[in-house]
């Protein structure tokens, strides 16, 4: 039986108009520089190249009904990123899945279409993987990095949608594993933070805590660096987001 969320019905005659399937990509690479008015853009001429059966608002400037669940900061690439979108008529998950990447790259591809069962309002965790290179990076600093991310306060200047406001960034942390990886001589933390519409924590604010407090990216910026990857989205109980 398809779920509520995938069959909606007119609230005008009540009758079925649009089905909604959930489409989940990956974002890497160089893909993590164009910002997500951009991906929206790129998407919207995807869509139309793979000839799919949108379905689009009414009114005076139509448009099809995407639906992105934490859409990423510049700088920030991902392997689970989730768009609901809407059909004038039913499709097989499969096809939209092989029209769409026909039309993209191994950077930006799809990697599953399905009947969405949950909404994004269920989403509470964001785990993430960082990879720090930096100058004087070994074991100790690896420690000083995990004790600065389990002890509170770690206060933070965080952009709300009511301006900037100071708080304390702890509670927001799931979990943290800092480790020292000497074969790739970098700091590695496995990180699961705060996904929630109201209580959101942008990764690069944890980058900026051990910037500031730790002393870190200081040296010369053509040898230093970091990635974030953003590997799996959460429910409350920890369980992988469907």
């Amino acid at each position: 039986m398809l779920s509520e969320l995938h069959k909606m019905s007119s609230s005008q005659n009540g009758i079925i108009d649009f089905t909604t399937l959930r489409i989940r990509f990956r974002k890497m690479g160089s893909m993590q520089y164009i910002s997500h008015l951009d991906l929206q853009r790129t998407l919207g001429r995807v869509f139309i190249r793979a000839g799919l059966p949108l379905w689009f608002t009414k009114g005076f400037n139509p448009h099809p009904k995407l639906n992105f669940a934490m859409p990423l900061s510049v700088g920030t690439q991902s392997e689970c990123e989730l768009l609901d979108l809407r059909f004038k008529v039913d499709m097989d998950p499969a096809e939209v899945m092989e029209r769409m990447n026909r039309q993209l790259t191994d950077e930006l591809r799809v990697t599953e279409v399905y009947v969405p069962q949950t909404k994004f309002s269920d989403i509470a965790y964001a785990a993430y993987e960082y990879e720090i290179h930096t100058t004087g990076a070994d074991g100790a600093l690896a420690e000083r990095i995990s004790a600065l991310l389990h002890t509170a306060p770690l206060v933070m200047t965080k952009r709300t949608k009511s301006g900037e406001k100071e708080m304390d960034i702890i509670p927001q942390i799931r979990r943290a594993d800092v480790c020292y990886d000497g074969d790739g001589d970098c700091i590695r933390i496995a990180a699961e933070l705060s996904a929630t519409t109201d209580n959101f924590l942008n990764p690069e604010l944890v980058m900026s805590a051990l910037i500031q407090h730790c002393g870190i990216m200081q040296g010369d910026p053509m040898q230093e660096n970091y990635t974030i990857v953003r590997r799996r989205i959460l429910t409350a109980d920890g369980e992988n987001f469907r």
